[in-house]
This record gives C-alpha cells, structure tokens and sequence, in this order.
C-alpha cells in the first residue's frame, strides 16, 4: 500500500471546483478540471516507473503548477490549427477551457514588473547578450511566468 501525501492547494481546488461543477451541470468545466486532476496523478503515477528520470521524486506544487502550465500550452497550441481547418466548434471548446485552466495559474503567475526586475538584475551580471540572459532568466521564473513572456522582456532588455 503506498503512503499518502499531502494534498496542494491547488488540487484541493481543483476538487471543490468539480463540485461545483457538477452541482452546476456545467459539463465543459467539469471535463476541464477532471483532465487537468487526471494529468497531476499521472505525473504522479509516471514517478514510479523505474525508467522515469524523475523516478522516486515526490511530486510538488510547483509540479502541479507545470502540469496546468502544459495543459494551457496545448489549448494555446491546438486553438490555430482548428482555426485553420474551419473548427469553430473545437476552437470555441478549447478556449473556455484554455480560460478555466488560467485561471488556476493566475495567482502564481509573477508580473512583468517583476520580471523585467528579475532580468535587469541578470543583464548587470552577465551583460546585455540576450545567449547569455535568457537561459538564466527562464530558470529563475521557471513555472511563474510563461516563456514566450519572458523571452519577449528579455528581447526588448537586451537590445
């Protein structure tokens, strides 16, 4: 029997909001947060395979926080290609629930204030080269900040 860990924030409210959702019959929003739930477990249960890199490592919040990252990326990706083959059934599914899922990543998300911060501080140690900065940059706001972000600060601090 494996032991129990702790539940996160963020997967406690995920559990409410299906509550919720269900109690609301609000299907999409159910199917969203129940996928977004089923991903962090199989992050989870993917840790105990020998052959996983991250074999044996305790799943943490800021993994919890990568998984819905990459659920929003994938929404964010498939939204133009369904565009492009005349979806508009699949593309309007796809950004409501691309909307649900930011709004989980929202309150740990860090502002541009704070990364243009973040990076001003790494081009006074390491100079304005944007090979040198932006490696370090997306380290450091790694799972708080979305890298397309970062890499446009970064562009516009560099040049």
């Amino acid at each position: 029997m494996a032991e129990s860990r702790q539940e996160f924030p963020i997967e406690r409210q995920l559990r409410k909001d299906i509550q919720d959702a269900q109690r609301a019959r609000d299907q999409l929003k159910l199917d969203a947060l129940r996928m977004a739930l089923g991903a962090i477990h199989n992050l989870e249960v993917a840790r105990t395979d020998r052959k996983n890199p991250e074999y044996g490592q305790p799943l943490t919040e800021r993994d919890c926080l990568r998984v819905l990252e990459q659920e929003v990326k994938k929404r964010s990706q498939a939204i133009p290609l369904y565009k492009q083959g005349g979806r508009a059934d699949l593309v309007e599914k796809e950004q409501r629930e691309l909307d649900i899922l930011q709004s989980y990543l929202q309150g740990s998300q860090i502002s541009d204030d704070d990364v243009r911060e973040i990076v001003a501080r790494l081009i006074d140690q390491q100079g304005k080269e944007f090979k040198r900065v932006m490696p370090l940059a997306i380290k450091e706001t790694k799972g708080r900040a979305e890298g397309a972000r970062v890499q446009r600060i970064v562009k516009e601090m560099t040049q």
